[in-house]
């Protein structure tokens, strides 16, 4: 009969590729996870898994036996609850990447209050604002504000990404305000790398502007205060300027012509039916503490 720990960890290991890591989730050491997952294998009669230094990925037979594996542990979980007996509680340590400017604002005010609801957690956080391969870098969760290339990977929308264009008071005082998206082509702009060509929604369908941009960086923030310092016009996510915007620091400008843009932020992780509790515990936990954001 296989063993419901075995078929837990076979189904981590199938979103982490990592058998010391899909172990350390469930309390066991790389040599248990692995003693587990080869006693799994001789039940079944298959190989489950190619084995290498760095990782390990499902053979054809894993493949076909992981959405059995999942229906399983479901059917385990939904007795548990249906006599009361809850789910796990988080544990462990929850690897997440996010954007720099997005992390240091919007996770690190919260994680005290995350963290102090699940005492039994601890979280290492990487901000970067380069794409970081996840499974390769052994993340449980990415928080993005792209679209999905991986078809590995699932995402889950914390909020949208509202993003306006906006510059500071002084220099409207000095240049005066566009009053239309080709009169950009007139004005100093501040423009993330990549990020120079506007798109526009106007009464004539969409009007794409070619920027001149007197600064370019790679750093939102650093883009967001060289705009608020009077430096240009600059495209900024609300969740970046709100405070700015309250403050007088910055206004917004173009008003009747919205930018053309269906960003929003997710939450990014491996493909399984089954979350790891830390991991759906994490993406609860801030979708509710973003839906209540002024932006």
């Amino acid at each position: 009969m296989m063993d419901i720990e075995h078929l837990k960890l076979f189904v981590r290991l199938a979103a982490t590729h990592n058998i010391s890591m899909a172990g350390r989730e469930l309390g066991l050491s790389p040599a248990v996870a692995s003693a587990h997952i080869s006693k799994l294998e001789q039940g079944l009669g298959v190989r489950l898994l190619h084995r290498t230094t760095r990782k390990v990925s499902l053979t054809e037979e894993g493949l076909a036996f992981l959405p059995h594996a999942e229906e399983v542990l479901a059917s385990v979980e939904a007795a548990r609850a249906s006599v009361g007996a809850g789910e796990v509680s988080p544990q462990g340590t929850l690897r997440v990447t996010a954007p720099a400017s997005f992390g240091r604002m919007h996770l690190v005010p919260a994680l005290k209050g995350f963290l102090d609801r699940y005492p039994d957690l601890d979280i290492d956080l990487r901000l970067s604002d380069t794409i970081i391969d996840m499974v390769e870098g052994g993340f449980d969760i990415a928080i993005r504000n792209a679209g999905l290339k991986d078809s590995t990977l699932i995402a889950r929308k914390l909020m949208d990404d509202h993003r306006i264009v906006c510059t500071s008071p002084a220099y409207l005082e000095q240049h005066g305000a566009p009053a239309s998206p080709e009169e950009l082509k007139n004005h100093r702009c501040v423009c993330l790398h990549g990020l120079d060509t506007w798109t526009f929604a106007t009464p004539d369908g969409a009007v794409a502007v070619k920027t001149k941009s007197r600064l370019k960086t790679d750093n939102g923030e650093a883009m967001r205060d060289a705009c608020a310092d009077g430096l240009g016009v600059a495209i900024s996510s609300k969740w970046s300027v709100y405070q700015h915007l309250e403050r007088g620091d910055l206004v917004e400008i173009l008003h009747d012509y919205p930018l053309v843009s269906d960003t929003a932020i997710w939450a990014v992780y491996p493909s399984s039916r089954l979350l790891a509790p830390k991991v759906r515990a994490f993406i609860d936990y801030f979708a509710e503490r973003f839906s209540n954001m002024p932006f």
